[in-house]
């Protein structure tokens, strides 16, 4: 009986067959698992002073939620059970114009508890496709151009009525656990919002501990607020990289910041002992039109924070 000769297959073929099967899996991965492997760090950060008990700081962001999203909806509802002493929302947290709602029931439980926020850019503007090769370019974003179109009033109007503090632009101050807290924040400075000389000012020196918050780290605001004495900083916007490289890290924090700390806590200014604590946020969604993660999963943290060594 006939059979065909073997075709052969030159070492270059085999090797773009072999990469294309490895991209192909390593997709499969990032979009069908990764995306969706929910994950919370513990971070401890000595920042109170000397001898104070602990404060349980739960930092969300960028959950970039649509409605058909119940697994990421359920799992943000059962980080009540660490039972924080404060929640701080570091924006984006809207993907659809109908996620209000889903937002605000991913938030339940935690909205008992003391809370502050701000918003970033896709609280106010759908998502949109863009060439992911801008990413690699120098940070811009032309929607400030543009009139919002999510119902991002609708969004900040849900948390005001539970008593968290709106710290766009803005400062506030609440009691935690007995202790005085005061804030400042600014409004997204991704999309050029934020108004720091608003609400710019040395710490209130009679609270027991002051925290900038923002959700894009960009070094304008973070040297702002460092300047002003603020000890610790919290952000978001930057999803960790979203796509990294294993033992290496992020590539790009889509903003000015240093891709060494697109993610998880570190001083600013960088290698700085004396500098501000920056804990930024991987986040825990991504744009519809790009719902893929590879080595850096979604993610919320407990901070607990501790004092200060002597």
């Amino acid at each position: 009986m006939w059979q065909p000769w073997p075709v052969p297959i030159s070492p270059l073929s085999r090797f773009a067959l072999g990469a294309g099967l490895l991209a192909a899996g390593g997709l499969a991965y990032a979009a069908g698992y990764e995306v969706r492997s929910y994950r919370l760090r513990r971070v401890e950060v000595p920042v109170l002073p000397p001898g104070s008990r602990p404060l349980k700081i739960l930092h969300v962001s960028d959950l970039h939620q649509t409605p058909g999203q119940l697994k990421k909806r359920d799992w943000v509802r059962s980080l009540d059970s660490l039972e924080p002493d404060l929640v701080v929302n570091t924006g984006d947290n809207l993907a659809h114009a109908d996620a209000v709602p889903y937002v605000l029931d991913a938030l339940g439980p935690l909205l008992r508890r003391p809370g502050v926020f701000v918003f970033g850019g896709n609280d106010y503007y759908s998502p949109e496709l863009k060439n992911p090769a801008r990413y690699l370019l120098p940070p811009r974003d032309d929607r400030r151009l543009r009139s919002p179109d999510l119902p991002w009033k609708e969004m900040r109007d849900g948390l005001l009525e539970t008593g968290w503090l709106d710290l766009n632009n803005a400062r506030g101050e609440l009691t935690v656990g007995g202790r005085r807290i005061a804030f400042v924040g600014v409004d997204d400075p991704h999309i050029e919002r934020d108004d720091y000389q608003a609400v710019e000012g040395e710490v209130d020196g009679v609270a027991d501990l002051a925290i900038g918050v923002m959700h894009a780290p960009y070094l304008r605001v973070l040297d702002a607020m460092r300047a002003d004495g603020y000890p610790l900083l919290i952000a978001g916007h930057t999803h960790g990289g979203q796509l990294c490289v294993p033992g290496w890290g992020a590539l790009v924090t889509n903003c000015d910041l240093d891709p060494r700390q697109a993610k998880g806590l570190s001083r600013h200014p960088a290698n700085d002992d004396a500098g501000a604590w920056l804990h930024v946020s991987a986040g825990l969604g991504t744009s519809p039109y790009a719902p893929v993660r590879f080595a850096c999963p979604p993610e919320a943290t407990l901070l607990t924070l501790t004092g200060r060594r002597i």
